[in-house]
């Protein structure tokens, strides 16, 4: 572990059980606030980037890379690794710490498990800062790479469907996961490939391609393999549980940041979830999309995470 100054960067790897060990870091003032950052994917890791959200003389943040994902080991395992062991994994890293109680903040799937950890432990939870608000539900899966894509990118969803055949399009979120999670290659890339630029399409509000390119390539993305597992599986949650048991976030103050277009996780989910935990504030971005880069996005992030100072 590195620790240079009172708000030095500190790295360490955590076993957590199942052959599981978590790359973890943290930033900040020994005595700050703590907090906890969540990535989305699921499967993509923690990034510098995200750092530069918490202020390092106010907070001390906590970020690491899920199971499977970043530089956690095994890389890409699937094995052992559902919402309930992300959870647990949150857990012996604050008790590690020795944290009492953090803020937890989270985009995208990164909101799914903070919503899934303060559900499970509302006494550990000091606040919620969530951008992108999804709740983990095959509704809005399919509605991103349905309805959505049809209706915003029509020319993008015959790219989509394009993989497929006749018979899969009559489900074809069903089907891109069957074939992602394939273990032949040439099943699994062309999808994980096709599925993984669709999903990056959706989350910029000015993506500079709107179409596929099928050309033969090597580069898989990052977090379509985990991504068909967690879904594949309903998050590995109860139909609707997030909702089901927002009443457990009562007394919890939250902050939601919306981009007012974006595809992925549209505001009205926001707004279903806020209708039930009335302790939360939507914030509305607009003229920004799904991604944390988008304008006006990590700008409202920063001001919800120091609101809590």
């Amino acid at each position: 572990m590195d620790d240079l100054s009172p708000t030095a960067l500190t790295t360490f790897r955590l076993p957590v059980g199942d052959g599981h060990e978590l790359y973890v870091e943290t930033i900040g003032a020994a005595d700050g606030i703590p907090a906890v950052y969540l990535h989305g994917g699921p499967g993509s890791g923690c990034q510098p980037a995200h750092r530069q959200l918490f202020d390092p003389t106010r907070f001390r943040a906590v970020l690491f890379d899920q199971r499977g994902a970043g530089r956690s080991t095994p890389a890409r395992s699937r094995e052992t690794n559902t919402t309930a062991h992300l959870i647990a994994d949150m857990e012996r890293i604050r008790e590690h710490l020795s944290i009492e109680r953090w803020l937890v903040v989270g985009g995208s799937w990164g909101a799914t498990l903070a919503l899934a950890y303060a559900e499970a432990h509302p006494e550990r939870v000091l606040g919620i800062v969530l951008r992108a608000t999804f709740l983990g539900t095959r509704t809005e899966l399919d509605w991103a790479f349905g309805t959505g894509l049809s209706t915003f990118y029509p020319a993008l969803y015959e790219d989509f469907l394009s993989l497929l055949t006749a018979e899969e399009r009559r489900s074809p979120v069903d089907s891109y996961f069957r074939r992602i999670l394939d273990p032949d290659p040439a099943i699994h890339g062309p999808a994980a490939r096709a599925y993984g630029d669709t999903e990056r399409i959706l989350s910029e509000v000015r993506p500079a391609t709107t179409r596929l390119d099928f050309s033969p390539s090597s580069r898989l993305p990052a977090t379509a393999l985990m991504e068909a597992h967690y879904f594949s599986h309903d998050s590995f949650m109860a139909p609707d549980q997030l909702m089901a048991n927002a009443h457990r976030l009562a007394g919890i103050r939250g902050i939601i940041i919306q981009g007012r277009y974006d595809l992925l996780c549209p505001p009205r989910t926001a707004h279903a979830l806020a209708t039930i935990w009335t302790d939360a504030e939507i914030r509305v971005v607009d003229n920004a999309g799904h991604s944390l880069s988008d304008p006006g996005i990590t700008e409202a992030v920063t001001a919800a995470i120091q609101s809590f100072a």
